[in-house]
């Protein structure tokens, strides 16, 4: 029999939650769970011993809460963290606190009927852990290097008319950065970033509180206005039309695309459709191809494609499949994607 290749720690307060997770990660014949803990007082003392190459960390925890250990973790031992959290506002809000501190992505946990429901999560688990094994570790703490405020002011007009950005893995943290570094006088710039709905009005509350340009999430149809940012809301796909001279955001409840919805390829064909040469696509970290479909329809229409480059992503996925299949115009870092963003709207 094979030796499972991703051993892995699993770190909750409940014996029941332990015991679960453990069955799910060990149905994969890749997987080890190698130990368990019920705080991070013993997680600091199986990783010493186990060195594992996954940690799947509850957010709240006796002794010492998840955020402050994964922040301890990342300082002192970086590697990748799976967080498992409720799928409630408050969850939310520690939840984003943990992928700003460095996880690498989370699984949301259900507050009811608990046994039955993390086992539907099973696929979604494993595959991030796999996931988890491989991502680029150097990038899980990129973000924090790149803060440097905001680029310079658009010097004249430009003959774009919208921006379109989509992520998924690593990617909360990617849009952050780079929307915060951007001018105030942008073409209006509209996101699907794959998260949870109770997940993105958090998210949108925290990106506008921290960046210059208005976050709005759409919830209602929306005109699309300069000089503000468009999230997609977590259950529904996000489209754009123009009507006259202006642009609209609406919502679709179409099936997932990509397993997603939001899906990046329903957003970024609608940009294609509405505003085609017009338009800038930029394809963030993530897993999977979700997106690059779309961005080779937005460069077929006449758009400028940007991807993030390998070094930079969380999860080479969806830019990567998106150069592989020849939709990128330029593959960039995501510290120098705002100063592309404005040489080109300032050509």
């Amino acid at each position: 029999m094979a030796t499972a290749s991703i051993n892995v720690l699993v770190v909750d307060d409940s014996a029941l939650i332990r015991m679960l997770l453990s069955q799910i990660l060990e149905s994969d014949e890749d997987i080890n769970v190698v130990a368990t803990a019920n705080d991070p007082y013993e997680a600091r003392e199986k990783i010493k011993r186990y060195n594992p190459d996954v940690i799947t960390l509850d957010v709240e925890m006796p002794r010492m809460d998840g955020i402050t250990f994964l922040k301890n973790l990342m300082r002192l031992r970086p590697m990748p963290v799976v967080m498992v959290s409720s799928l409630t506002q408050d969850g939310a809000q520690v939840t984003l606190d943990a992928l700003a501190a460095g996880a690498f992505d989370f699984v949301a946990k259900p507050t009811v009927e608990v046994k039955e429901k993390l086992k539907e999560l099973s696929e979604e688990l494993i595959r991030k852990v796999k996931e988890a094994s491989k991502c680029n570790r150097n990038a899980l703490d990129y973000c924090n290097l790149t803060k440097k405020g905001n680029v310079s002011l658009l010097k004249r007009n430009s003959a774009f008319e919208i921006i379109a950005v989509g992520a998924s893995t690593g990617g909360t943290e990617a849009i952050q950065n780079l929307v915060k570094r951007l001018p105030t006088n942008l073409p209006p710039i509209v996101m699907a970033q794959h998260i949870p709905d109770v997940f993105s009005t958090s998210y949108a509350k925290r990106l506008d509180s921290e960046v210059a340009i208005e976050v709005i999430e759409v919830r209602t149809p929306q005109i699309l206005e300069s000089g503000c940012a468009y999230l997609a809301p977590g259950h529904m796909h996000m489209k754009v039309k123009k009507n006259g001279a202006a642009y609209f955001a609406y919502l679709s409840d179409e099936e997932p695309v990509n397993r997603h919805k939001p899906s990046v390829d329903v957003l970024f064909d609608s940009v294609a459709n509405a505003a085609s040469q017009k338009s800038i696509g930029i394809l963030l970290t993530g897993m999977g191809q979700d997106g690059a479909k779309g961005l080779l329809n937005l460069k077929t229409h006449g758009a400028i494609t940007i991807a993030q480059d390998e070094e930079s992503s969380v999860v080479w996925g969806m830019p990567g499949a998106a150069v592989k299949m020849g939709a990128v115009n330029r593959v960039v870092s995501l510290s120098r994607i705002p100063e592309t963003l404005v040489e080109l709207l300032s050509e």
